[in-house]
């Protein structure tokens, strides 16, 4: 049988040899290459460059990086050990700005080392392993449950669009705003799905279209600037869409144009659902406005999917990687722990203490 993308994990730790294993999503859709990188410097530059990509997906290599980057350090000394693993944790946060799942993935492994100073090296090496383990084992279980709740929202045959890849491409499994559709796919509801190519880098068209085609699903590929027109004809029922970070207000950070497909959304009526991790939630963040936007190279839209250039040279270019939609635009947020809804900053109260108390 053919190996598919959907055979493959998106990002693994390879124990034998000691090595961060992704997909190199630079080379999708037309070759499945799977890079094995044991070097900080490489699992840096794999994150920036958009080899592994996807909140969920970052973090998780992260985790398992920052892990890496000391698990061979020999010292006896707590002290030395501790700095050792800073500068590398300090290192990888540097990678990226605004996917929060970098940051919360990396706080969550320097938790383990700064609360157990008092342990050895050897000690600490193998709860950091631990650590690293957990944290992609529960970003499965985390999307899975995303998916159940958001499976609830909608019938089977329905239409659904999305945007950009939040699928099993940036998590380790089924994704945030795909899970539905994988869950919808296992159950055979039959869903119609609408996937925006999501220029400049086309993740819709190079990685969402090709995951969901490998699955078997009915994907119809579309342009950007095509969503109001098949909703327009009511050929979308529901419209699921990842995030990077999500505001205490329900503002919400994803890749460039979900605040326009957001707004088109809610002038024809249609329901936009966020499926966001709470580790994806940043309540120190009042709204939107202070969340960090990533602007990426000028080439990226002038150049790099085309034979020869396609802007004239010299001309400005603006290209943030990622715009803020408006909480006033966003039906309801979907998380691990049910489905929030305005007003966000209660709700999102309400299920942290939910899940401080499982």
């Amino acid at each position: 049988m053919k190996k598919t993308i959907l055979d493959c994990d998106t990002v693994a730790l390879d124990e034998e040899n000691g090595a961060l294993v992704i997909i190199d999503q630079t080379q999708l859709p037309t070759r499945i290459e799977l890079k094995f990188l044991t070097d900080i410097e490489d699992i840096w530059e794999a994150i920036y460059l958009l080899k592994v990509r996807g909140a969920p997906a970052i973090g998780v290599a992260a985790a398992i990086g920052v892990y890496l980057a000391v698990k061979d350090l020999q010292t006896d000394s707590m002290e030395v050990f501790s700095k050792k693993f800073k500068k590398a944790k300090d290192y990888l946060a540097s990678s990226r700005p605004t996917a929060v799942n970098l940051f919360w993935a990396l706080d969550r492994m320097e938790a383990v080392v700064t609360g157990h100073m008092q342990c050895g090296v050897g000690e600490v090496k193998e709860l950091l392993h631990r650590e690293a383990v957990n944290i992609r084992s529960e970003d499965i279980q985390v999307c899975r449950r995303i998916g159940e709740y958001a499976l609830e929202l909608v019938k089977p045959g329905a239409g659904l669009l999305t945007h950009c890849n939040a699928g099993q491409l940036a998590a380790v499994k089924y994704g945030t705003a795909t899970a539905p559709m994988y869950l919808g796919q296992e159950r055979g509801y039959g869903f119609r799905i609408y996937v925006d190519e999501t220029r400049p880098l086309l993740q819709g068209a190079r990685l969402t279209a090709f995951e969901l085609q490998a699955a078997g699903m009915d994907v119809t590929l579309i342009c950007d600037n095509m969503s109001g027109a098949v909703m327009k004809k009511g050929l979308v029922d529901a419209v699921f869409v990842g995030c990077d970070r999500v505001a205490a207000n329900g503002d919400t950070a994803n890749k460039i144009g979900t605040s326009v497909v957001a707004a088109v959304a809610k002038y024809y009526g249609i329901p936009l659902y966020v499926c966001a991790p709470t580790s994806t939630i940043d309540m120190s963040l009042p709204t939107g406005d202070k969340i960090p936007i990533e602007e990426r190279s000028d080439d990226e839209v002038t150049e790099m999917w085309y034979e020869k250039r396609m802007a004239p040279a010299g001309v400005k270019v603006y290209n943030p990687c990622f715009d803020v939609t408006d909480h006033g635009l966003i039906s309801g947020i979907i998380t691990e722990y049910g489905m929030a809804k305005a007003p966000y900053e209660e709700a999102f109260r309400e299920i942290f203490r939910e899940k401080l108390n499982k």
